[in-house]
């Protein structure tokens, strides 16, 4: 089951932070067709929005075909972004994992993590693995 959160230093409209959490999900495998996203009510209230925001992230992933609302059920994931790439996930968050106790040792508190990470990435995509 997904934990869906908000992020309330993010400049991200909260549906749309709902709708990349559920993006993620399905991208790593947390998330698979058939499994049963929070019902609206209990997302509402875990993170204390409006339902109709909550409605509104649903709405924008089953317009784009990953979930589907069954009445009287809730919402169901019936596509998948997860990639051939999916079986090599577990090895590459295990060296993750360990790289951020690296870092969390060295003093780096997740700002400066997401930051160093971010501009590595950018850096790596505009200028090649090399």
């Amino acid at each position: 089951m997904i934990d869906l959160r908000l992020d309330g230093r993010s400049n991200v409209v909260p549906y749309l932070q709902l709708v990349e959490q559920v993006r993620r999900a399905l991208r790593t495998g947390l998330l698979e067709p058939g499994d049963r996203l929070p019902a609206v009510r209990e997302v509402a209230e875990s993170v204390s929005i409006n339902p109709n925001t909550v409605l509104k992230a649903y709405r924008q992933l089953e317009h784009e075909g990953l979930v589907e609302g069954r009445p009287g059920q809730g919402t169901f994931v019936v596509g998948s972004l997860a990639g051939p790439s999916l079986a090599s996930h577990a090895l590459l968050r295990r060296e993750l994992r360990a790289w951020l106790q690296k870092a969390r040792a060295a003093g780096l508190e997740p700002e400066d993590i997401e930051a160093l990470f971010g501009t590595t990435l950018h850096a790596f995509e505009t200028e090649g693995a090399a």
